[in-house]
């Protein structure tokens, strides 16, 4: 991206005059994330001046486009040529009177990925190159256009869940695949238990499970795949007690899944605006972790590594729960955000992040306190 276009030279001179008098900037795109993280600060950066898809090349499998691009206008190219982002990111907000805000440059900065995210990768994953404006307003670019060109440290990847803390992502080529020739999702009736203890016997056979999804006593698979492979899980899952939900029933279902749109995600929404002492905390554990005992209401995906838990337990009970099976807790929705929203970190891993925020934004002008207060 060259340095003289005029959108980018708009947002590096707004980057500069806030340098100049001592302001901090909150870069946003669309705002479909403003929930997430620590409370924004700063005089608003809108990205969405910096639109449009650079260059898509459907045989190489990559695409490349600016941080305000819309989400959905990328995803809609792709689809026209049968290719997708396969991590699912999400469009929080979207449904189909209310069309999705985000963009390419919040899905890159939040690191989010929908229910297949245990199956093929997260967002981290499929990033191959990226173009930063950094804290002293310099065009910094990293990676390429081809997976050899990222052999290494990867600094492209750095920015990938880091909140904007480091830089404003100006553009980003990312990998996609083509969308899967077969698909299929059956159902189980069964508690938590026993659903964590088959979805852990089947990831270790050559079965094409993509995502997974319990709640309230119901196991819900997403077999993803060549038609063949497709077609013989389904015999064998069907042997097993496994019911076949119809396509048209199962799209809307993992949709309303990767959007927080479905049952659980809108009840929870409900409970943490009405509720101030209710929050949504998503728990990342090892997959072959017992269920957890904590009261509350649970979702759980990822083959059992992602646990969403909607609970007013104390942040404290929450996060020693999870750090005792090897996992960690974030506070995803709630009113109040005392606790901290992302789990402490302990040295030398916090020294490596204010290493990294001193090296792109030495004055602290980006996103001040978003991933973590004083950062």
């Amino acid at each position: 991206m060259p340095a003289h276009d005029p959108a980018l030279a708009h947002l590096i001179d707004r980057i500069q005059t806030a340098q100049a008098a001592g302001a901090q900037l909150c870069i946003r795109g669309g705002g479909s994330k403003d929930f997430y993280g620590e409370a924004p600060q700063g005089e608003p950066l809108d990205t969405r001046v910096l639109e449009g898809i650079s260059s898509y090349e459907p045989t190489e499998l990559v695409i490349t486009a600016r941080c305000g691009t819309r989400l959905a206008e990328l995803e809609a190219v792709l689809a026209e040529r049968g290719q997708c982002l396969p991590f699912e990111p999400p469009h929080f907000g979207s449904s189909d009177t209310e069309p999705s805000t985000a963009t390419v440059g919040g899905m890159v900065a939040a690191g989010l990925a929908g229910p297949a995210r245990a199956a093929v990768g997260g967002v981290r994953d499929y990033i191959l190159g990226a173009t930063v404006v950094s804290g002293r307003g310099e065009v910094l670019s990293f990676g390429g256009q081809v997976i050899k060109n990222v052999a290494g440290y990867d600094v492209s990847r750095l920015m990938a869940g880091a909140m904007g803390s480091l830089g404003v992502i100006a553009e980003v080529s990312i990998k996609v695949l083509p969308m899967a020739t077969a698909t299929a999702t059956v159902r189980f009736e069964m508690d938590q238990a026993p659903a964590l203890k088959r979805l852990n016997e089947w990831a270790g056979q050559p079965l094409p499970l993509n995502a997974s999804a319990w709640w309230d006593g119901t196991l819900v698979l997403r077999l993803r795949g060549a038609l063949a492979a497709v077609q013989a899980a389904l015999v064998r899952m069907k042997k097993e007690g496994g019911v076949v939900i119809e396509p048209e029933l199962a799209s809307p279902f993992w949709n309303g899944l990767r959007n927080h749109s479905d049952e659980f995600f809108t009840k929870a929404h409900t409970a943490v605006q009405t509720n101030p002492a209710v929050a949504l905390w998503r728990l990342a554990v090892p997959q072959t972790a017992a269920p957890l005992p904590l009261s509350g209401e649970q979702l759980v995906e990822w083959g059992g590594a992602q646990r969403w838990l909607l609970s007013s337990l104390p942040a404290a009970v929450l996060r020693d729960a999870t750090s005792q099976v090897g996992g960690h807790a974030t506070l995803f929705r709630s009113q109040d955000k005392s606790a901290g929203v992302f789990a402490p970190l302990q040295s030398p891993l916090d020294q490596i992040h204010r290493d990294l925020k001193k090296s792109f934004d030495p004055t602290g002008l980006f996103n001040p306190g978003r991933l973590y207060p004083g950062l």
